[in-house]
């Protein structure tokens, strides 16, 4: 058999600071801690294309494909570096989940210690067992999410350890550049950008990574910015701090976000809009993403094509300005992946039954005869 031939070096993709670094914060000085996130795939949705009609291609940003699972290792590459570059000996956070595994593992890469505050019941196991793994000092608190973050802000005053939560505006530098690979894959911006909002750093990230790239004229318009947070947690919504979130989709159980005005600012520059979805609607997207495109992302991440249909049946598209003529774009952002939140999934669908190893009756049990 004749040997393969040697293709061109391969090329490697460094990580979205090396990427992107003439867009973020950073220098020769700082020290790039990276588990070579970003990259994540940009995948065509037939099944949700076809529900919106009128020419749509609706795409999935699956940012369940980082590193540790979620869009927050984009920001966490940043806000790591620059960590390290300070000087600091620990990193804290508070979290739901995906911070909270995102963190320790990029202070495990950069040599730091991380300690992690969560909200005790209130986080997925598949997302705690990252942070343990990574042996962050985790604590459980006895509250909420805000008092969490609250008592980590006072925590981080007090001591001399830094703060990596999205208050912390390089890991909204970092986040942006899902808005950079969005325009690089498609060669502009889409029409629409669909997002879950929890504490709102990511819709805010997302705009002004569409806002830098217009600045740079590497695309000539911006995208709508289309939010969607659970009903039971939705302050944006409301107008108003929400004290006691309620939601299946832990990862956007949050009732006073940390980058509440960037949320807002994103939507009123775009001409965009934050509504609010059921957790019927949440769960009824979840099951769809997986069972018609094949793509297992956390309950979270269906908030944003929960969203998009919600949207659709309201007849949104069809009066707006950019859509009403037909072939438009959308993006959906999934936040995250499915295994962050394995007991949602089992619950979701009926385990199988033990059946005896005769032909007949498995054959029979599977829809085979």
């Amino acid at each position: 058999m004749r040997p393969l031939r040697r293709s061109a070096r391969p090329v490697v993709w460094p990580g979205v600071i090396e990427r992107y670094r003439a867009f973020l914060p950073v220098s020769s000085r700082t020290p790039v801690v990276t588990l070579l996130e970003g990259n994540t795939p940009l995948l065509p949705s037939a099944a949700l294309s076809k529900r919106l009609g009128r020419g749509a291609t609706v795409f999935l940003k699956y940012e369940g494909l980082n590193p540790t699972g979620s869009f927050k290792d984009r920001g966490m590459t940043v806000a790591m570096s620059k960590a390290l570059e300070a000087k600091s000996v620990a990193v804290l956070c508070a979290s739901t989940g995906n911070t909270s595994a995102s963190a320790s593992a990029y202070a495990a890469r950069a040599g730091l210690r991380s300690i992690v505050l969560i909200p005790n019941g209130a986080i997925a196991l598949g997302k705690l067992s990252q942070a343990l793994i990574h042996h962050a000092s985790v604590a459980a608190v006895d509250a909420n999410f805000d008092a969490c973050l609250a008592l980590a802000k006072s925590l981080a005053q007090k001591y001399p350890i830094t703060l990596v939560n999205s208050v912390n505006p390089h890991r909204i530098e970092g986040q942006k550049t899902c808005a950079f690979e969005i325009c690089d894959v498609l060669g502009r911006a889409p029409d629409f950008n669909v997002t879950p909002v929890g504490n709102a750093g990511n819709i805010t990230a997302q705009w002004k990574g569409y806002k830098e790239y217009a600045a740079r004229g590497l695309i000539r318009a911006r995208p709508v910015m289309l939010g969607f947070q659970a009903e039971g947690a939705a302050p944006l919504v409301r107008g108003r701090v929400v004290p006691n979130p309620k939601t299946v989709a832990t990862a956007i159980r949050i009732g006073n976000p940390a980058s509440w005005q960037g949320a807002m600012a994103a939507v009123v520059e775009s001409d965009g809009r934050i509504e609010a979805v059921s957790d019927a609607e949440i769960l009824d997207a979840y099951s769809r993403l997986a069972a018609e495109d094949g793509v297992f992302a956390e309950p979270a991440s269906a908030a944003s094509v929960a969203g998009l249909l919600k949207l659709a049946r309201a007849g949104y598209f069809r009066q707006h300005p950019r859509a009403k003529r037909g072939g438009f774009t959308v993006v959906c952002i999934l936040t995250g992946h499915g295994l962050k939140d394995p007991e949602r999934a089992i619950a979701s669908v009926k385990t199988p039954k033990v059946l005896p190893p005769s032909l007949s009756t498995v054959a029979k049990a599977v829809g085979l005869a």
